[in-house]
């Protein structure tokens, strides 16, 4: 977005610069500023570029914009910034000095074979320092992110690898027909479930490092919650009964078919119902409802009884590596509802948290019904 008032404009010449966040109200103010201009112009030729941040945000950095609007004197250099809503005010005051800055440099450009960098040249090197910044701090967060995503895999994986040797060296140890039936039985489930735990640690973290890399690979069909939430819950449900939790259901049978890829949104229901599972106290609720919420959603529900989420953190939870005071003794990484969030926002939906401390909290997220 640009007005020029000289379209002819010369190194010598006055090049300002006009600094807004707002398209609605840039064009009035503008027009306001070119006024000025024409009458302060005098013999030397002045622009009026208007830059809106969000397309040009290094621009604020090279100049160090604290608020907005400004208006900034590019050329003839030094750089000066003029902010605040009285900006053609404070231009009549400072025109003169600008003048004779112009004036002077237009001597000195006759005179300098090598004269310094335009701001042209300047803006274009800021620009690509901007996104050389932003670039490294994208590296280093990712380089944090494997940093602690390595130590916490040592730390976490080493006790379900531990327990599965132990349970495989004991039935290794019996093969003589030493072990009682039923003491055989519990030690192949408890292996199992120590298994299960590796791979679903292992899940998060490959599924969080290509979520980083690229976008989620979605591949939706159509799909039916009913018999999408079903084997979920039947793979959860020894350790339901395990903690004598209260576990109910509502997932109506004529619901409609929704637009998914079943694989990630099945990780969405697993994800939630084991978090569920792992912060209810032993003989809590858990509930899992899907409702029919408009013409074009279905929602699905996840509630517990836990121990809730401070409000200060309720949408910090969804962010990556994020673990409250009350996880540093649980297993995982504080990344399954990043990941969740992920695949719920790649579906078109919302995911969101309501929770009451010491009452429990309830997981929702919205997909998008399957349009024939």
């Amino acid at each position: 977005m640009q007005t020029s008032l000289d379209r002819t404009s010369t190194r010598s010449g006055i090049r300002l610069l006009l600094f807004t966040n707002s398209r609605a109200s840039v064009a009035e103010l503008a027009e306001q500023l070119r006024q000025h201009i024409q009458g302060l112009t005098g013999q030397h030729p002045a622009r009026l570029e208007v830059v809106l941040l969000e397309e040009r945000p290094y621009l604020a950095e090279h100049y160090k914009l604290v608020a907005t609007p400004a208006l900034v004197k590019a050329e003839p250099l030094p750089a000066q910034v003029l902010a605040g809503e009285d900006l053609a005010t404070q231009l009549e005051v400072w025109w003169p000095r600008w003048q004779r800055q112009a004036a002077l440099a237009s001597s000195q450009a006759g005179q300098d074979p090598t004269p310094p960098p335009t701001t042209e040249a300047l803006l274009q090197m800021s620009e690509e320092l901007f996104l050389l910044r932003q670039e490294r701090t994208q590296l280093r967060e990712q380089l944090h992110f494997k940093d602690r995503i390595l130590a916490m895999l040592v730390h976490d994986l080493r006790s379900p690898l531990t327990a599965t040797a132990l349970a495989v060296e004991t039935l290794q140890q019996g093969r003589n027909g030493s072990l009682d039936k039923e003491l055989e039985r519990q030690l192949f489930d408890h292996a199992r479930q120590q298994l299960r735990k590796m791979d679903s640690m292992i899940t998060d973290i490959l599924e969080s490092a290509r979520s980083t890399a690229s976008e989620l690979q979605i591949r939706a069909v159509e799909t039916r919650l009913p018999e999408l939430c079903q084997p979920v819950i039947e793979e959860l449900w020894p350790r339901i009964q395990g903690k004598q939790l209260h576990f109910q259901s509502d997932i109506p049978t004529d619901l409609p078919s929704v637009h998914v890829d079943p694989d990630k949104i099945r990780q969405v229901v697993f994800n939630l119902l084991d978090n569920a599972i792992k912060y209810t106290p032993a003989g809590g609720s858990i509930r899992l409802d899907v409702v029919h919420r408009t013409s074009q959603k279905v929602q699905v529900t996840v509630s517990d009884t836990g121990p809730g989420i401070p409000e200060a953190d309720q949408e910090n939870i969804f962010s990556e590596l994020v673990r409250l005071s009350r996880d540093q003794q649980q297993e995982g990484y504080g990344i399954g509802l990043s990941l969740c969030r992920q695949i719920v926002r790649a579906h078109y939906g919302q995911i969101w948290v309501e929770s009451t401390l010491g009452k429990g909290s309830s997981f929702h997220f919205t997909l998008p019904v399957y349009r024939v």
